[in-house]
């Protein structure tokens, strides 16, 4: 259970990463440093409204296939992901459908919902049986195109899992890159996770994760090329 609640933070975390772009070196040198990745990460904080645009050849309704290179004997996750224009005709992820589908991809039917909180778009929380509901917000992003085929993402959360007892602070960062593979969407994401605030001297990575995701367009639902 305690390993599906990381997955799904995870998910709720990779899709929807946003923020003001920024130098092409920013990020290229913190991929660069990994595995030793520390706090403070060079991650401006978003504002309220701040949401990731994606380049349009996100475009569309996917089947995501997602690899734990940490755990190869592990069957890949498998789940949907939806990207649409917004108001303003720039493209985002449907967070909602996005969250769920990760969710009971993960968890089944011990995943209730997800709630979007309407005044932020860095806030999610996941609510699931027993009680217990786990609350996502963005505290740091970044993001870059250094190619019209390449777009890399990199992004902090704070994490507090919300149970009978003492609720669990733990911070995750996760870097995405992903590449256009013909129709397909490949990615690599890299992520460390970090004690909560106040509880090490040293904000040090204390755990590490690296995942392989090919997104495949489903029918009627191919990205404009």
């Amino acid at each position: 259970m305690e390993r599906r609640l990381w997955m799904l933070l995870i998910g709720l975390t990779i899709l929807f990463s946003g923020g003001p772009a920024w130098a092409q070196t920013g990020l290229k040198q913190r991929l660069n440093s990994w595995p030793d990745w520390s706090l403070p990460a060079p991650l401006p904080r978003p504002s309220n409204r701040d949401d990731l645009i994606y380049p349009d050849w996100f475009a569309g309704l996917w089947q995501v296939e997602s690899i734990d290179l940490d755990a190869p004997d592990d069957p890949p996750l498998l789940h949907q992901a939806r990207f649409q224009a917004d108001r303003r005709g720039r493209l985002i992820g449907d967070r909602s459908f996005n969250a769920t589908a990760i969710g009971r991809a993960l968890l089944g039917e011990q995943l209730l919902g997800v709630e979007e909180d309407p005044g932020s778009a860095n806030r999610q929380i996941a609510r699931m049986k027993g009680d217990l509901y786990l609350e996502t917000t963005v505290t740091g992003r970044r993001q870059e195109s250094p190619s019209a085929n390449t777009f890399l993402a990199d992004e902090l959360v704070l994490q507090i899992m919300h149970a009978p007892g003492p609720p669990r602070l733990s911070r995750i960062e996760t870097l995405s890159r992903y590449n256009r593979c013909g129709e397909d969407i490949c990615a690599e994401q890299w992520q460390g996770r970090y004690a909560s605030p106040g509880e090490s001297l040293r904000d040090q990575a204390i755990a590490q994760h690296h995942y392989q995701l090919r997104f495949t367009p489903l029918p009627g639902s191919a990205p404009s090329i």
